[in-house]
């Protein structure tokens, strides 16, 4: 049997399969007699239905599912006679049967790639190496306490990094827009809430002072109905409050976990999550260089079933996140900026993601060659310890124990993330690695693109 290759696309096959029509009719007639020992039908006892009611009844059926069956059988043997790893399910048609008393049908389908991963001894992979320093804590601990700013009430006017609590009116035209207005409306000045026309034209005012500005929306607003618009805003100004940071003591470590308040396991507890973060970077950044040599060296072509697939996945991955920042706008009373981002979701188009999802299916036909040629599976002592990692940044490290063992599609989860660490460090003692002193605040700046 003759299996051909489709143009435009080097994984694509087509097949004509035949059956013969006596073949499917023997079929037909076993499957009737099967049913008739246990159909049910109205006026006859359960197995008594006369065999011609039921084949009236239930032949087009018969016929459907022993044609199928029929088509199954022969297709699976003239793909298993050319040795060929069929990708999903064949596009099956009809055709005019070229020999009388048989059925013709043909099968396009596309096949698994060949993998052949190249040579790594010429790739370069650069391993970071960071120190975590008691710098990093103090700029850690700075970071913390303006997490923890207060607002208090001043008697002045509002300055850059105040929250200011206002009622604001917008106005295009004269008539007031939807999502335009908001009584008690707090934000700080300069945070990036607003925009910085609107931030500058607050700036200055004392409570219980108005103030009337026209401002123009950018023109790639997110809220498309606003943008380029000139409208006006009237502003009154019910608060001024200036920011409080927290002093770092006993009161600050405690409200951070440390029960007794002390400074010096707060500190320690700080370097130690650095120390785990900075890890968790490095281990992407050698990843990146890892997926990135592999793609190189392996030429391969993308089944264009699982790129459509995967990238109807991200886009519904993408419509899902939209869903979630219209919900928090929403609930901040954001109603026009929710619309815009409800307009930007209808938009939403897997085509928008089909390079990154060629990349995604090249690197899981690359990655599971290589962990099934090169026994790099997870081991149960690698998950253990991993959870156990895990564990021992919680309060009770028992608890996150019991909820991984709790349900094996966590543990799935855990051996996958460990199955393709194991990958890593495979390609890296093959390839040319080499050590490289980055700075904390560069690693940190510049994180790691999951692949």
């Amino acid at each position: 049997m003759q299996i051909n290759q489709e143009t435009g696309n080097a994984l694509e096959r087509s097949v004509v399969i035949s059956v013969t029509l006596a073949d499917i009719d023997k079929d037909i007639d076993v499957r009737l007699k099967k049913l008739s020992r246990t159909v049910k039908m109205p006026g006859f006892r359960p197995g008594k239905v006369p065999f011609k009611v039921v084949a009236r009844t239930y032949e087009p059926q018969a016929r459907s599912e022993a044609i199928e069956a029929a088509m199954g059988k022969a297709f699976d043997e003239a793909v298993r006679a050319q040795n060929l790893r069929v990708m999903g399910h064949p596009r099956i048609n009809q055709k005019e049967a070229a020999v009388e008393g048989t059925l013709e049908f043909s099968a396009v389908f596309e096949v698994y790639p060949e993998v052949v991963v190249g040579d790594l001894s010429g790739c370069e992979i650069e391993r970071p190496v960071v120190e975590v320093g008691e710098d990093e804590v103090d700029k850690t601990l700075e970071i913390l306490r303006k997490q923890r700013t207060r607002f208090d009430a001043v008697d002045r006017a509002a300055a850059s990094g105040d929250r200011v609590v206002i009622d604001f009116t917008g106005r295009k035209d004269d008539v007031p827009f939807e999502g335009g207005q908001a009584q008690d409306f707090a934000f700080v000045l300069n945070a990036g809430s607003m925009l910085k026309d609107f931030d500058a034209n607050v700036t200055g005012l004392k409570a219980d002072e108005n103030k009337t500005f026209d401002l123009t929306f950018p023109d790639d607003y997110h809220a498309k109905v606003m943008a380029g618009q000139t409208v006006q805003f009237e502003v009154t100004v019910k608060e001024v409050q200036a920011p409080v940071l927290p002093e770092i003591d006993s009161d600050f470590a405690k409200a951070l976990g440390v029960a007794d308040g002390d400074i010096g396991k707060l500190r320690q507890e700080i370097k130690d999550n650095l120390s785990r973060e900075v890890k968790q970077r490095v281990q992407a950044r050698i990843k990146d260089q890892v997926m990135d040599a592999l793609l190189a060296i392996t030429p391969i072509e993308a089944p264009r079933t699982l790129v459509e697939t995967e990238s109807e996945q991200l886009a519904e991955n993408a419509r899902h996140e939209i869903e979630a920042r219209v919900r928090e706008l929403e609930a901040h009373g954001r109603e026009v900026e929710a619309r815009g981002m409800e307009s930007q979701k209808a938009r939403v188009e897997a085509s928008w993601f089909t390079a990154q999802a060629t990349r995604r299916v090249k690197l899981g036909l690359i990655l599971a060659e290589l962990v099934k040629d090169n026994e790099l599976y997870a081991k149960p002592e690698q998950t253990q310890a991993l959870i156990q990692e895990m564990a021992d940044s919680y309060e009770d490290p028992q608890e996150l124990i019991r909820w991984y063992h709790a349900d094996p599609g966590r543990l799935a989860g855990a051996e996958a993330f460990l199955t393709e660490e194991n990958v890593v460090e495979w390609v890296c003692s093959k390839a040319k690695t080499s050590d490289r002193t980055v700075l904390f605040d560069e690693l940190m700046s510049n994180s790691a693109a999951t692949a």
